[in-house]
């Protein structure tokens, strides 16, 4: 048995029972951990992980036990001896504090008889069904994991996919208050668990397992870390900082135009308008429909000159009628099914009219990005466009069978969480190489490990209308924040016949990081039915093509327009700010928008609150969630003395308030006397 444990270079390599197992330092404070049911370890299918800088750990070899060290974090692995036990022998890794001993994180067995820790089920020769097991705690609280939608802030007790879908965001990182975070290094379709008996990962295909660990005395510290490990976000452009006019969707270029004009001739700030999905030809031509956008450059040219970005959506989707569809076949670029006809999606396309199928174009193969981004420079770069939505990035598939997926990295069970990543990199990369990245951004439905280094912004997808959908987007951008992305929006409102819930979005969406109003808006001359059936949307068509319904701040009658100009005032007194905070998170990684533990984790009160959160670190920000209400009850952190931004009254810390809080005036409280124009 001596012969287990080896090293290699700054890694220690362990085989025991056919298995490899390598664990090598990854930056500081953190390793990497690898494992085969074979001799071999092999090179990730997508490498997400930044190359580290180099370290020195400390690797030390026994007969049956051996210990590698970086910094704060060790890794003990283990022959252990399982009575009764499907192997009587196995090894067991244990990850603890280098400098007190204490343990971090261990995997166990769920049960005696098997499967073991790390659990190998053969799909084919290459490819294994994964699952990992590590203990559960009592106490502990985790947090990250993406965009998940289910409304909960702690995720203890959850249940989740790790599969791509439209709002739920898949970033397999968490962040634990025992002083570690955890990254499942791995694209493959899966699910995670953080029950009471145990902690489990799993990945339906994989060829390996893959993760990384890290050790941290703060959150704060742990996500910094994680950051530095996968990239830091380009600076923050100015613009992005200011309110964002979108809605689904604008049909023309004179109406866009018309829309961009009023508010200039009101004198209300617009940073950016947004032009929806179907201003195209057909899918897969990535081109404007020359019929309702005839000059594109010079729309973008007055645009420009009205001190307005503009962005336009792109979907990856490519329809069988495109004019690329059959070089795209032919050349392997399309995603398709396992037995060779391509993936579909049932969707309604302009030419021809109605619902048809299409497929994907395949963005883990480098030559399909590079020709992809050939056609969206010509048609939109080459016209002045150069910020983009990319909408339907997950892929989206109806239906989601990713085992049933053919990429060029492999089966899509085993790679497709990664699609999206891929996507804004070849976005990136073309925008870099044109020389236009510096300014630009890329607005996406979906995201994943390092997508923050892309200039990603994350849009929490196509969520209802509803108070319960509010606040679950308070918690899905604390975690979008905890699993590195401080770029993110959701949709303000979406139906006008909810004003004060409008109003209340609208109240969140100034203190988000990206300040946006969309929504699915009916035609304006379509009368309301007074039977309470609703008539629209019985051809599924028309509900994609004939939206268009009036969508702007004065959209909603005089009182409403009278609140939403005064928000709008006050994003434009925080921009300053804003953008100061976001230099911040580019430079060292801390998240504009994030939970009151991340500053203060020191008080226990505040790892439980779930519905307030700091914007930034002198704000503290307390949406008012339930209709009706003029008040909520709003909990300071100890630690630091707390200023109503409204009122001017000064309150210590590490207590809890019942605040008023009337329409257009929610909560909002500065730390320690900061200068924050809150007020006009």
């Amino acid at each position: 048995m001596n012969d287990i444990f080896t090293r290699e270079g700054d890694a220690l390599l362990c085989r025991f029972n056919g298995e490899t197992i390598r664990i090598e330092a990854w930056g500081p404070h953190s390793l990497r951990v690898k494992a085969r049911p074979t001799r071999e370890i092999r090179a990730a299918p997508v490498e997400a992980l930044l190359p580290p800088p180099s370290t020195s750990p400390q690797i030390e070899m026994r007969e049956t036990r051996a210990r590698i060290t970086n910094g704060k974090i060790a890794a003990e692995i283990a022959l252990v001896h399982r009575y009764g036990a499907d192997v009587k022998h196995e090894l067991l890794i244990r990850y603890v504090r280098a400098d007190s001993g204490a343990e971090l994180l261990a995997e166990t067995r769920s049960h005696f008889a098997g499967p073991g820790p790390r659990g190998w089920r053969p799909i084919a020769s290459e490819s294994w069904r994964l699952e990992a097991q590590f203990k559960a705690y009592d106490g502990e609280r985790l947090y990250g994991l993406g965009q998940p939608q289910h409304g909960y802030l702690d995720l203890k007790g959850i249940s989740t996919t790790l599969q791509q879908q439209n709002t739920h965001v898949v970033v397999p990182f968490v962040v634990s208050n025992r002083g570690y975070g955890f990254l499942w290094h791995n694209p493959a379709i899966g699910r995670c668990e953080f029950a009471k008996n145990v902690t489990r990962w799993s990945a339906e295909a994989t060829t390996q397992l893959d993760y990384w660990i890290t050790a941290g005395d703060t959150p704060a510290e742990i996500v910094r870390r994680y950051t530095d490990a996968t990239g830091h976000a380009p600076a923050f452009p100015e613009w992005a900082s200011g309110f964002w006019q979108c809605k689904l969707r604008y049909r023309t270029q004179e109406e866009l135009l018309s829309v961009a004009r009023e508010y200039k001739r009101r004198g209300l700030p617009l940073a950016c308008i947004v032009i929806d999905f179907f201003h195209w030809t057909r899918q897969g031509e990535w081109q404007f429909d020359p019929k309702e956008w005839p000059d594109p450059k010079a729309m973008v040219r007055e645009l420009d000159a009205l001190g307005v970005k503009t962005m336009v959506s792109i979907w990856p989707t490519v329809s069988a009628s495109s004019v690329y569809y059959k070089e795209m076949r032919e050349k392997g670029y399309l995603l398709r099914t396992e037995r060779g006809q391509p993936v579909v999606i049932p969707f309604p396309d302009k030419d021809p009219r109605g619902v048809g199928f299409f497929t994907y174009y395949d963005a883990t193969l480098p030559e399909s990005r590079a020709y992809h981004w050939e056609i969206v420079k010509r048609n939109y770069l080459d016209n002045g466009l150069d910020n983009f939505w990319l909408d339907a990035c997950e892929p989206e598939m109806r239906p989601a069978h990713p085992d049933n997926v053919r990429c060029s990295l492999g089966n899509g069970a085993e790679v497709l969480s990664a699609y999206p990543l891929l996507h804004e990199q070849g976005y990136r990369e073309g925008l870099t190489a044109a020389g236009r990245g510096s300014e630009a951004v890329l607005l996406c439905r979906s995201a994943w490990i390092g997508s923050q280094r892309h200039g990603v912004i994350l849009w929490s997808g196509d969520v209802w209308s509803s108070w319960n959908d509010y606040r679950a987007q308070i918690r899905a951008g604390l975690h979008a924040a905890m699993s590195g992305i401080s770029w993110w929006t959701t949709d303000i409102g979406k139906s006008a016949e909810f004003r004060e819930l409008l109003v209340r979005w609208f109240e969140f969406g100034v203190f988000s990081p990206i300040c946006r109003l969309h929504g699915v808006r009916i035609p304006d001359a379509l009368p309301l039915p007074n039977d309470g059936v609703p008539t629209y949307g019985s051809d599924t068509f028309a509900i994609f093509t004939d939206t268009g319904g009036a969508n702007e701040v004065w959209s909603y009658g005089e009182e409403v327009y009278a609140l939403l100009v005064d928000l709008l005032r006050l994003r434009e007194r925080l921009r300053p700010y804003i953008v100061r905070e976001m230099k911040a998170y580019e430079t060292a990684g801390d998240p504009m928008m994030r939970p009151l533990f991340y500053d203060f984790p020191e008080d226990d009160h505040a790892w439980s609150i779930e519905d307030a959160y700091l914007f930034g670190r002198d704000i503290l920000f307390a949406p008012v969630c339930e209709p009706s209400a003029q008040t909520r009850s709003v909990y300071l952190p100890r630690g630091a003395r707390w200023t109503n931004a409204w009122t001017g009254d000064r309150h210590p810390g590490g207590i809890t308030l019942d605040v008023h809080a009337p329409l257009g005036r929610p909560p909002v409280f500065l730390r320690d006397d900061a200068e924050v124009p809150v007020r006009a």
